[in-house]
């Protein structure tokens, strides 16, 4: 099964709403995990989505990044109200080393009716887990041990029983400046989803093509870069990245992405690659329409999730 890690800002949101068809028809192999940032009306809507929709998903109620941090209740509290009746979620909690685990199981007393399953995302190496867990499981039954591999000891994960254990990585490549893709052209991402079943792990998991790293600031860029996940010949997971050229400046965004653009879609003429994402990518192309950097983003998230999906 894929876990999508999303954090929830509006693009991202909007993402998984604008893939909760996609989502619908492969309930059996994704459920998302949201990491929520921002109390939104694009949140609310998104938890409305895709519950209309009878899609598994984790919201994680002590994020570590945004608006929301150090709100636990107030989440518990917005996931009362719009999750009523529905049972098929997970609340997730999220290990860092700096949690105070009774205040947490405190507040998750005061929710029983939408205590149907937990996600632990293991972000350290806890020596006491057994502890934790014990305590946790006597109020909510653990469903996932997500481990993040880039941030837990390699053996870690035997902790677990293997029906819950998910693996999580960072596989996107980033780079420093949109501008430096252009000397990388195209990065390995993963392989996890042919290999995670032969592992012992129900399910994998990853940042999409964001990344784990987070920033709040949103600044005009002098180059703009568009990244495609697509699979090769072997069925691994790579990210092509298309750069625009005239990059000296922060002038003329809309024609910094027509460059990317061209050069995206002659690589899917040339390749034959088709997504939902690519037929509104020719869209913008054919109309000469530049939709917002927030949508770029939203496409090559919509492109991944459809790429993955096929693959397992």
């Amino acid at each position: 099964m894929y876990f999508p890690y999303l954090r929830g800002k509006q693009f991202e949101l909007i993402a998984l709403r604008e893939s909760s068809e996609l989502l619908e028809k492969n309930k059996g192999k994704v459920s998302p995990i949201i990491e929520p940032v921002k109390d939104s009306t694009t949140f609310t809507k998104t938890l409305e989505d895709l519950k209309s929709k009878k899609i598994n998903f984790t919201i994680i109620v002590n994020p570590k990044v945004g608006d929301l941090q150090g709100t636990t209740n107030n989440i518990l509290n917005l996931l009362h109200k719009s999750l009523a009746g529905y049972s098929n979620f997970q609340i997730g909690i999220i290990l860092t080393g700096r949690e105070n685990h009774k205040s947490i199981i405190a507040s998750l007393k005061k929710f029983p009716s939408i205590l149907h399953g937990l996600t632990l995302i293991h972000n350290i190496t806890y020596e006491n887990i057994d502890e934790i867990l014990r305590d946790y499981s006597s109020i909510i039954p653990v469903k996932y041990n997500v481990i993040h591999f880039g941030k837990t000891s390699r053996r870690y994960y035997r902790n677990f029983n293997s029906t819950t254990v998910v693996e999580l990585d960072d596989y996107f490549s980033s780079q420093q400046k949109n501008s430096d893709y252009k000397a990388v052209d195209e990065s390995d991402f993963s392989e996890e989803h042919i290999f995670y079943k032969k592992d012992g792990f129900v399910g994998f998991s990853d940042f999409l093509t964001i990344g784990d790293n987070y920033s709040e600031s949103g600044f005009l860029p002098y180059a703009i870069a568009i990244h495609l996940s697509y699979s090769d010949s072997t069925k691994k997971i790579k990210i092509k990245h298309f750069v625009s050229d005239s990059n000296d400046d922060t002038s003329d965004i809309a024609g910094k992405f027509e460059e990317a653009l061209e050069k995206l879609i002659s690589w899917c003429n040339l390749t034959k690659f088709k997504t939902k994402a690519i037929e509104i990518f020719r869209e913008l192309h054919d109309s000469g329409h530049f939709p917002g950097l927030g949508t770029v983003k939203k496409l090559s998230i919509i492109n991944h999730i459809e790429v993955v999906l096929k693959l397992i």
